[in-house]
């Protein structure tokens, strides 16, 4: 199944607990002030990426904790990231999920409700808000521990 991305980190410390890989999904609606990742916006940009590519990566690093989850807007591309983060969970590593939604507006969708997001951070990053550390960029947003 393809993914469309703007770009991969394949080991960071800064986008949840322990040693994550972090996928940076193409697209997103909010558009906010100050964001880091303003390149992933457009939706016609970016590309496209199978899904058991990333996951083949994902196998061969031992020193990864997780998975990351982030943007752009990950629920733009709920049922590719639903097959991978099947296939991660069989891994045994963790699934953080990034979202300019809040929690309740995204509760009841299908990646929610898969039960295969272990943490998700939720909330618009608020440029006047901004927080350093915590893995959120700005004091508006949770870290909801769903699983």
């Amino acid at each position: 199944m393809k993914l469309k991305i703007q770009g991969i980190i394949k080991q960071s410390s800064v986008d949840g607990e322990g040693i994550r890989y972090v996928i940076f999904c193409q697209g997103c609606p909010h558009h906010c002030k100050g964001c880091h990742n303003p390149e992933t916006w457009n939706p016609d940009k970016g590309y496209f990426i199978e899904t058991d590519d990333i996951l083949e990566e994902i196998k061969y690093d031992p020193l990864l904790d997780g998975v990351t989850f982030s943007g752009g807007e990950p629920f733009l591309q709920q049922k590719p990231l639903i097959d991978l983060a099947k296939k991660i969970k069989n891994l045994g590593l963790d699934i953080w999920c990034y979202t300019g939604y809040e929690y309740e507006e995204v509760k009841d969708s299908p990646l929610i409700k898969s039960g295969l997001i272990d943490v998700l951070v939720d909330g618009k990053y608020i440029q006047e808000l901004r927080t350093l550390g915590g893995f959120k960029g700005s004091s508006n947003q949770r870290i909801i521990r769903l699983n």
